[in-house]
């Protein structure tokens, strides 16, 4: 079915989420809204996040999304479950990815770095009790690391001082695996990774949503079949497009369209 799958989060950060969707699904159209005029959700009502997603939502369905993917955790806590209830097409969240780090980890100790709306949510004490009740984890809410994405500060003195200052307290508490649990994570991965060293693994949830998704469409009969026309890959932002769009065409090429989200 040659619809477009319909992709969305606080930012810039879900697209990491549609590098995994694209390269296991190359010939799927993407439509992605970053909501970064509404950036960061993390400290927002549950309320507001809602209504954020109902207002994107709609936009991709109006666009004839043939399913939606919630690239974000913050907004798979708060929005994902009331998006099932309105909506009859596939709607995927995201969660921080314990399962795969509970099977990773040598020590029995993982941390997780979050924003606060996640490590608060109900999902997210679900997902402990169910994948790790075990293990020792460690919870770090990491404010300033989505703004630091968001205003393309991937690198730098100033952001590697961010970083250490939330990765430091799980090092010390003895963890050996780290769960990225935010989709903007991955693009501080580099110093994440610098401070971490080699023998700690660092885990983000891209693929395994990539792979459900796929799992999905084929199970509904929604993929796409061929790639004629070629697929539409286009990004939509709340912010200001001219402001991203270099970072944007940097680090997912496939983005053709890049314009302004109406609303």
């Amino acid at each position: 079915m040659n619809a477009p799958v319909g992709i969305f989060d606080s930012g810039l950060g879900g697209l990491s989420v549609v590098d995994a969707i694209h390269r296991l699904l190359p010939e799927e159209s993407l439509l992605y809204v970053a909501d970064s005029g509404h950036c960061p959700y993390g400290d927002k009502p549950v309320e507001y996040l809602q209504e954020r997603a109902r207002v994107i939502a709609e936009f991709l369905l109006r666009q004839g999304c043939k399913a939606l993917v919630v690239a974000c955790n913050t907004a798979t806590a708060a929005t994902v479950s009331m998006l099932r209830e309105r909506h009859s097409i596939p709607i995927l969240g995201l969660e921080p990815a314990v399962k795969p780090a509970a099977a990773a980890t040598r020590s029995g100790i993982i941390g997780i770095l979050a924003t606060a709306g996640t490590l608060r949510s109900q999902r997210y004490a679900l997902l402990l009790e169910r994948y790790a009740p075990s293990l020792t984890v460690l919870s770090e809410a990491c404010p300033g690391w989505v703004e630091a994405v968001e205003s393309l500060q991937l690198e730098g003195p100033e952001t590697e001082a961010l970083v250490e200052s939330h990765v430091r307290p799980l090092l010390e508490g003895g963890v050996d695996t780290l769960v990225l649990g935010c989709t903007h994570y991955p693009f501080l991965r580099g110093p994440i990774e610098r401070i971490a060293g080699p023998a700690v693994a660092v885990i983000d949830t891209g693929e395994p949503v990539a792979r459900q998704l796929k799992r999905r469409l084929l199970e509904l009969g929604l993929l796409t079949q061929s790639s004629v026309p070629p697929p539409a890959l286009s990004f939509f932002t709340s912010g200001d497009p001219n402001r991203v769009a270099s970072f944007v065409r940097r680090v997912s090429p496939e983005l053709k369209h890049i314009d302004r989200f109406p609303a």
